[in-house]
């Protein structure tokens, strides 16, 4: 039965003065299932592997994203051109923070059992990850791209470490030096 139609029947059954077949029907066909939240925290290195892993793509558009501390460094060289706000104030931001910064969502909803487990997880962008919420890519229409190739695009994380060993102030500022050090511990990333 269609939800919106199911809602009805309740209402129905309600004003029919039958609430219990109401209660039934609800948890019959449309149930309420109490999830326990699962704590999300993730180390910055931890993070840079999924990246890495997904080749720096949106796992949900197939569009390029870039590793986190390029957009700061932008915003750090061209202040007025491409802003940044500390509480990610959208009309104080460049649409860049929202559209190209990559952050990890869960594929299944924590909300609907989804794990913490990698294969749940995957690169998104801000945006995207905003729009999901905690919404199956089913009832969203969404397709699950397939990762990247980190050698036919880094997120321009081999220009950021250039950046850093040519100008090491940019490491004073600590959102940068914490993904600093993840890229360091992160493995097979030597050569950059």
């Amino acid at each position: 039965m269609e939800k919106a139609m199911l809602i009805s029947k309740v209402c129905d059954l309600i004003e029919s003065g039958e609430k219990e077949s109401g209660a039934e029907l609800i948890n019959l066909n449309y149930p309420f299932k109490k999830i326990d939240y699962v704590k999300r925290h993730y180390t910055k290195a931890y993070m840079l592997s999924i990246f890495v892993r997904d080749g720096f793509k949106d796992r949900y558009s197939g569009e390029k994203l870039l590793f986190p501390p390029v957009l700061r460094i932008l915003s750090k060289i061209y202040p007025n051109e491409f802003p940044f706000h500390p509480n990610w104030k959208y009309n104080e931001c460049h649409p860049a923070y929202w559209d190209l910064l990559p952050t990890i969502d869960h594929i299944t909803p924590v909300t609907l059992g989804g794990t913490n487990e990698k294969g749940n997880l995957v690169t998104t962008s801000m945006k995207r990850n905003s729009a999901k919420s905690n919404f199956t890519l089913d009832e969203l229409g969404w397709n699950l791209y397939p990762p990247g190739k980190l050698e036919n695009w880094d997120g321009k994380l081999s220009w950021f470490i250039k950046i850093i060993k040519a100008y090491p102030p940019f490491l004073e500022h600590s959102y940068i030096k914490e993904w600093y050090i993840a890229a360091q511990k992160i493995r097979g990333l030597e050569d950059y």
